[in-house]
């Protein structure tokens, strides 16, 4: 869908308000009220989500979980279920896709509408209002909307509409609107950045947007373009169509059809491990892996399971290979095999940490980083590499 420049843009963010601990509640009422954390069990786990009664607390996401204990002993701590939390997401998407134009699935708990063009025959701010309260009445859970111009102002005032509310935000108010606000209302404004601008004297998003670009330029690059302009509620991004996100895949033919099964399964270790990287560059997880196999005979066949979201190479090497072995049957030799990642949103490693502790986040971050730095293969599990007495003996046996 493509609309001129000189249209007006109307575009709706919909968020889940607290969105684990929210399903939560649907399966237990007598959390309703009370100081709800959610995370890895254990000290060295990491929080993942909290009640907003546990924020007053200071709790928040990311946190290790031995602090958020400390902090609010009171506090109902609660493992989690991302298997559960993926299913009441895909609800709510299967809802708004029955309804809306177009939509964009931004992370398990968020979603993007287009409404361009819609005042004409409806009302824009009325859809959006009955979208909400049926969301509720279906699901049960609470949910919070911003309508605007863009998507960044959309996402600001739907934090402003937190808890459970509703805001419109016509483009004549947008900068009266964004002006009082703090810095980190601002999407892409990180805690680094944060404290960047404050040291500058920076706080609220008026003072940001009287900075001439040239010098937020200079101080932060194209970066210090982009914070300008949404202080300026200046978005052009375009709501993308969910149904056009694309999936992330590989792919690998043998010079010689094979049924070593050893070899089979480092190499789709390897290749997990490949386009895994790829998603948490992209900041995405994915809920559909799928593995392919093509027979010397040129039969080919694809099984498929729906997870729970994740990005983690050790989870994800682990649902390939069960797929690859109940897929494997036939035991003729074998010529091509495949991994696709799909289903995937915008999301962040925390999503799975509620067994995993900070240590392993920390590790997958390092060797990103080593990746990133020093080629894709710097850094790989030895699960997915042959060892050189396993090529000796690999290469004795092709005599």
């Amino acid at each position: 869908m493509i609309f001129s420049g000189n249209i007006e843009r109307s575009v709706l963010h919909l968020d889940l308000d607290t969105f684990f601990v929210s399903v939560e509640r649907l399966k237990n009422s007598r959390l309703n009220g009370k100081p709800v954390i959610i995370g890895g069990m254990s000290d060295r786990g990491v929080v993942s989500s909290c009640s907003y009664e546990a924020r007053k607390y200071g709790v928040s996401s990311a946190m290790p979980m031995k602090l958020a204990r400390n902090m609010c002993p009171d506090a109902i701590m609660i493992r989690g279920d991302m298997e559960l939390y993926s299913n009441y997401s895909n609800i709510v998407t299967g809802i708004i896709a029955e309804k809306a134009p177009l939509y964009e699935k931004a992370s398990v708990d968020e979603h993007y509408i287009d409404l361009t063009g819609m005042d004409r025959f409806y009302g824009c701010y009325k859809w959006s209002h009955e979208l909400r309260q049926f969301i509720i009445k279906e699901t049960g859970l609470p949910i919070s909307i911003g309508l605007s111009v863009n998507k960044t102002v959309s996402k600001i005032a739907t934090g402003e509409a937190k808890p459970n509310g509703e805001i419109e935000v016509q483009k004549e108010i947008v900068l009266p609107f964004l002006d009082p606000l703090s810095i980190r209302k601002i999407p892409m404004i990180g805690q680094k950045t944060y404290q960047v601008l404050r040291s500058m004297g920076i706080a609220t998003i008026f003072t940001l947007r009287s900075i001439p670009v040239e010098m937020l330029e200079k101080l932060m690059g194209k970066s210090g373009i982009e914070m300008w302009k949404k202080a300026n509620g200046i978005d052009s991004a375009p709501v993308i169509s969910y149904s056009e996100q694309k999936s992330i895949s590989t792919e690998h033919t043998f010079e010689k059809d094979t049924t070593d099964m050893e070899r089979l399964n480092q190499l789709l270790v390897s290749m997990v491990e490949k386009i895994a990287f790829e998603l948490r560059n992209q900041e995405r997880l994915t809920s559909c892996v799928t593995v392919k196999i093509r027979y010397s005979n040129f039969d080919t066949h694809t099984l498929q399971k729906r997870i729970p979201y994740t990005s983690f190479d050790h989870v994800l090497a682990a649902i390939t290979k069960e797929l690859f072995a109940r897929l494997y049957q036939r035991r003729m030799l074998i010529r091509l095999i495949g991994v696709r990642f799909s289903h995937m949103v915008r999301g962040v490693q925390q999503l799975d940490m509620f067994d995993d502790t900070p240590e392993k986040v920390s590790l997958y971050m390092a060797m990103d980083k080593l990746r990133k730095r020093f080629g894709r293969n710097a850094v790989r599990r030895a699960s997915g590499v042959m060892t050189i007495g396993e090529r000796e003996e690999k290469a004795l046996k092709a005599l």
